[in-house]
């Protein structure tokens, strides 16, 4: 009795299959509210997809926000629902695997025609294989591990999808914000263009300086055309990542600068004390080995014994007693003693062994090269934004100053304004930066590592050098 009540008791944890999927997706929503303080939606009815719909309408009524985006695009995303409903595939899986397979009825009947008699048999038969029957225990357990696997998955997959639109966000907002700067720059060398043509006109610039100051105009204009489709290209990969339509990508606002850097960075021992027990890939690799070591046990018994199976027979011919009995049928290991499968096995756990260690190292010291590009980025933009751009502003006023004293002339107070504004580019290239990094740690300690920020000097230094052209 106690063992039926064992057997029971297995077979309804591996039969309900709905309830782990809720488990897991249950799962999944802890580790984003946790790390990302937003909530994920599952549409899986009609009702829920309107819902969502609603909600997307109302948060494109004013400017999205960098949390605006995240909220889209883990309740609306279509590439998400396609994670989450494909992670629910794999969990109905996992719980297949845990199921006894269904009993089988074998139905004979035979005719044999003896000198002008008939006589019919009928065989009928009721199988069961004994040996699923005592390996369930081991297989629920196997499939608790591929159920904890799918959790982990299905988690990174919505941390990276948050991180994926927080980056978007951040080029998208940074290429319009920066676009204004290069209108400005190309409006100064337009202007600076058309006087080098007049004041040559009078014989007051010579041929080469005026086309000194039509070349950096040309630039400019490429700068700007360049600059113009960096900040299409930008908002259309933030569309992608939001899942938004036609409709809703015409009612699509960003606001017009980045927000404000945080008054201090993260720290750097919270980060590192909380990098390798957050990390999913490392829990990942530590459930594979449990569940290889599992495997193991199971593989040194199935590549012996592979089958084993019980019938109940009941015979019956015409004008004779039915025969009752049962039969029993297991392969015999004399070609196949199992050895190969053990190797296998063994070699399996192995390397998850190892691969535990190499995730362990490699865990590390990603989120030690990422965070030190975190802090790069993060003093980077803050001496841009406290150092370089003051300093820049207190140049061009005094320069303000001096053409108004008629000791510079009106080209070079152009050319200190297009100095100016190349700073401030180049300082809100440093603050996307900044927040690109910020994204992209988060993302090394939850085990979704998405590469490293490359900070390098953009165009913004064209038009640097073009205003040093122009002195």
């Amino acid at each position: 009795m106690r063992a039926a009540a064992g057997i029971a008791v297995l077979l309804i944890l591996a039969g309900c299959a709905s309830t782990v999927v809720d488990e897991n997706f249950d799962s999944a929503q802890a580790v984003v509210k946790e790390r990302l303080d937003s909530e994920v939606r599952w549409l899986r009815t009609a009702e829920a997809r309107r819902e969502a719909e609603e909600s997307v309408k109302q948060l494109l009524q004013k400017p999205v926000s960098m949390e605006d985006a995240v909220r889209i695009s883990l309740a609306y995303s279509p590439a998400l629902q396609v994670m989450l409903f494909e992670g629910a595939a794999a969990s109905a899986a996992a719980t297949q695997s845990a199921r006894l397979p269904n009993p089988v009825f074998t139905f004979e009947r035979l005719v044999r025609n003896d000198g002008g008699s008939r006589e019919l048999e009928i065989g009928r038969m009721l199988s069961i294989s004994l040996f699923d029957l005592f390996l369930l225990p081991a297989r629920v357990r196997l499939a608790d591990f591929q159920q904890q696997q799918t959790r982990l998955k299905l988690a990174g997959d919505v941390v990276q999808t948050a991180v994926a639109a927080r980056q978007n966000w951040v080029r998208a907002v940074a290429a319009q914000q920066s676009l204004k700067y290069f209108e400005q720059v190309k409006a100064s060398a337009v202007a600076s263009a058309e006087l080098a043509r007049r004041m040559q006109s009078v014989g007051n610039f010579s041929r080469l300086q005026r086309a000194r100051e039509q070349a950096f105009s040309a630039d400019a204009t490429g700068r700007l055309a360049r600059a113009q489709q960096a900040a299409f290209s930008a908002r259309e990969a933030l569309v992608r990542v939001l899942g938004l339509n036609n409709a809703q990508v015409a009612e699509l606002k960003l606001p017009e600068r980045l927000p404000d850097l945080p008054d201090r960075p993260r720290d750097e021992q919270v980060v590192m004390q909380s990098a390798i027990e957050q990390r999913l890939d490392v829990r990942m690799a530590r459930a594979d080995l449990e569940y290889s070591a599992r495997a193991q046990g199971l593989t040194r018994l199935t590549g012996v014994i592979n089958g084993f199976h019980v019938a109940g027979v009941r015979n019956s011919e015409s004008g004779r007693p039915p025969q009752k009995g049962y039969e029993l049928e297991f392969p015999l290991p004399i070609f196949d003693a199992g050895d190969a499968i053990g190797a296998q096995g063994q070699a399996r756990y192995m390397a998850a062994l190892n691969r535990v260690a190499r995730l362990a190292v490699d865990a590390s010291s990603e989120v030690r090269e990422t965070y030190s590009s975190y802090r790069t980025a993060f003093d980077l933009a803050r001496h841009y934004r406290d150092e370089i751009v003051p300093l820049r502003q207190m140049i061009a006023e005094e320069n303000v100053l001096r053409y108004n004293g008629m000791l510079i002339g009106v080209f070079e107070l152009l050319a200190d304004a297009r100095e100016q504004i190349g700073s401030v580019v180049q300082a809100i290239e440093a603050q996307r930066d900044a927040f690109l990094a910020d994204a992209a740690l988060e993302a090394a300690l939850i085990g979704r590592p998405v590469g490293g920020i490359v900070m390098q000097a953009n165009s913004s230094e064209g038009a640097a050098s073009g205003s040093a052209a122009a002195h």
